[in-house]
């Protein structure tokens, strides 16, 4: 299975000044304002590294309902917190705190196919993968 989704972002001002906004091809996100202040304090508004911790955890949490699904447990509930620490100018860490309600299974299968997950979901792989860029510039 091969499928594209697109994001965008637009910003004007400064760094500490400016405002921008995130928009999703899927209208999930209509111009959401996103500014230094809802990045780096907390005005409302959104911010990289939170939709960077949704995107982890819906993929996440997907991907350890296949695996439990594929070992045939009943799946009553996944609840998945992503935090993402933003450091010296970097993200971090990724910490993902899940907690299951699973019948069939015990702890122990529950936190190896939860491991499993982790490796695998593709939002996992993407962190680790290399990035392309096209820059397109006007004068």
């Amino acid at each position: 299975m091969k499928f594209s989704r697109n994001a965008s972002a637009h910003w004007e001002g400064t760094i500490k000044e400016g405002v921008g906004n995130l928009t999703t091809g899927s209208g999930a996100l209509n111009k959401a304002k996103y500014a230094f202040k809802t990045r780096f304090k907390d005005d409302a508004g959104s911010n990289p590294e939170e939709l960077i911790g949704a995107a982890h955890a819906g993929c996440y949490t997907m991907q350890l309902s296949d695996f439990l699904t594929q070992e045939g447990y009943t799946i009553n509930s996944l609840d998945t917190k992503a935090t993402v620490t933003f450091e010296d100018a970097a993200i971090t860490t990724i910490d993902l705190d899940v907690t299951g309600d699973v019948d069939g299974t015990d702890e122990k299968e529950f936190t190896k196919l939860a491991e499993k997950a982790k490796k695998n979901c593709p939002v996992s792989k993407l962190l680790n993968s290399d990035i392309n860029l096209k820059v397109h510039f006007k004068s």
